[in-house]
C-alpha cells in the first residue's frame, strides 16, 4: 500500500521561500495524479496544485498562482512544491496526496485523492 511522507515544512519571514517534499514508499506502480493540499487553523483544507504523473501537466490554484511550482522526480519517488514569495495566509499544515490505483485527479477536490500524508506544518511571519 502506497505511503507518503512530508518534509520541508518550517517557519520563515514574509518573502521568503521553502520546498516541501513528499516521498512515496510500499508501491510497485505509479500514482496517476499528485498533488498537494494544505489547512488553515480554523479552515477547509484548500487544494494547492496537482501533476499528472502520464504527462506531468500542472495545475495551480489561483491564490498561489506564479509563486508556487509542483513537480515530480521519478527516479525518486518524490512531488515536490516550491513555494516563493511566502505571504503570512500560505501558513497551514500542507498534505501530499495521490490518486492512486484510482482514475487520475482532474481537479484539486480532495474526494479525487485516496491516499494522503501526515502534513508538514509552513508557518509565515509578516
Amino acid at each position: 500500500q502506497e505511503q507518503l511522507v512530508e518534509s520541508g515544512g518550517g517557519s520563515v519571514q514574509a518573502g521568503g521561500s521553502l520546498r516541501l517534499s513528499c516521498e512515496t514508499f510500499g508501491h510497485t506502480y505509479r500514482s496517476n495524479s499528485m498533488a498537494w493540499f494544505r489547512q488553515a487553523p480554523g479552515k477547509e483544507r484548500e487544494g494547492v496544485a496537482f501533476i499528472t504523473s502520464a504527462d506531468r501537466v500542472t495545475f495551480h490554484a489561483d491564490s498561489v498562482k506564479g509563486r508556487f511550482a509542483i513537480s515530480i522526480d521519478y527516479a525518486k519517488n518524490t512531488v515536490y512544491l516550491q513555494m516563493n514569495s511566502l505571504k503570512p495566509e500560505d501558513t497551514g499544515v500542507y498534505y501530499c496526496a495521490a490518486a492512486h490505483g484510482i482514475a487520475a485527479a482532474t481537479s484539486l477536490l480532495p474526494w479525487q485523492y485516496n491516499v494522503w500524508g501526515q502534513g508538514t506544518q509552513v508557518t509565515v511571519s509578516s
